[in-house]
């Protein structure tokens, strides 16, 4: 999972059961963002979601002091932190695309559940990252921060559209313009984070949730209903959600995941649900066209 044979690894993935753990791995740097750990993150979701076995994602980082600290700002191979030492006059080149956004988007596109367990200080691309996970929990030393106002530049990680969507365009427009640090019951009653824990239990609360989805959930159903509460929202008319819906609700409830999640409420017993999102998901899954960058 590496572009670079000579760089040394920047994350882990540890499987164990049906969750997966990526750990950001730069405790010296409080597990600073590059170019390299981009590729690392994107490959490990790839792999993830190409296995059946894994049901959901905690994303971490290592050590006590921080998830991520940002971007970067001196990056062991020299380059600019935020950009290409490239100069280019079309700025539709793909060289000018933001490597946290790179990120984000392919964590939009993930068939598994995403779960920040963000353990420390989380700035910039640190916090960034965390929006399109779909929970966020936090230890009571987490610290939060959109601070690019600060830096002279601007959100990026396609921020500008997930964060307004998950805390109000008030609470994005204060938190981005003022750049200021904020602590984790900050986030919490801003909307930004599900829950507060103390450092020693945040992982187990995030396994613990988890393990909920793992045990009791198909697969299908959730990456099916995943993809529809991201994307449908955005959609002018509930019509286009009336659309989708209705063709999975029709096509689901002749599957075998259906008739296993019927038999075992009949019987009283766990779930044993055998679709697997690598085959069987609806035909008209994507129902979307993926835009290209321009």
């Amino acid at each position: 999972m590496t572009d670079n044979a000579s760089t040394p690894s920047q994350i882990l993935l540890e499987k164990d059961g049906p969750i997966a753990t990526i750990t950001l791995n730069r405790p010296e740097k409080m597990n600073a963002y590059t170019r390299h750990m981009m590729a690392e993150m994107i490959a490990a979701l790839d792999e993830t979601d190409a296995d059946d076995d894994i049901r959901a994602v905690i994303i971490t980082g290592a050590g006590d002091r921080a998830f991520c600290a940002g971007a970067d700002l001196t990056p062991d191979d020299g380059t600019t932190p935020f950009s290409s030492t490239k100069n280019v006059t079309d700025l539709s080149d793909e060289i000018v695309r933001d490597g946290g956004g790179r990120l984000t988007l392919r964590m939009f596109q993930s068939t598994k559940p995403l779960i920040s367990a963000c353990n420390g200080v989380a700035v910039g691309v640190g916090a960034t990252m965390q929006l399109p996970m779909d929970f966020r929990l936090a230890s009571d030393n987490a610290r939060y921060g959109f601070v690019f106002a600060k830096r002279g530049i601007v959100p990026e990680a396609a921020s500008s559209w997930f964060l307004p969507r998950l805390v109000g365009p008030q609470q994005a427009l204060e938190w981005c313009m003022t750049g200021r640090i904020f602590d984790a019951e900050e986030a919490l009653s801003g909307g930004l984070i599900r829950s507060i824990h103390p450092q020693g239990e945040l992982m187990d609360a995030a396994r613990g949730l988890a393990l909920e989805i793992a045990e009791n959930t198909s697969a299908i159903s959730v990456a099916m209903t995943r993809a529809m509460l991201w994307r449908l929202p955005s959609e002018s008319h509930p019509m286009m959600a009336h659309r989708v819906d209705s063709r999975a609700i029709y096509t689901l409830s002749r599957g075998k995941d259906t008739a296993e999640g019927i038999q075992s409420f009949l019987e009283k017993r766990p779930p044993q649900f055998p679709g697997k999102v690598s085959q069987d998901m609806p035909e008209f899954y994507p129902w979307w066209d993926e835009p290209g960058y321009e």
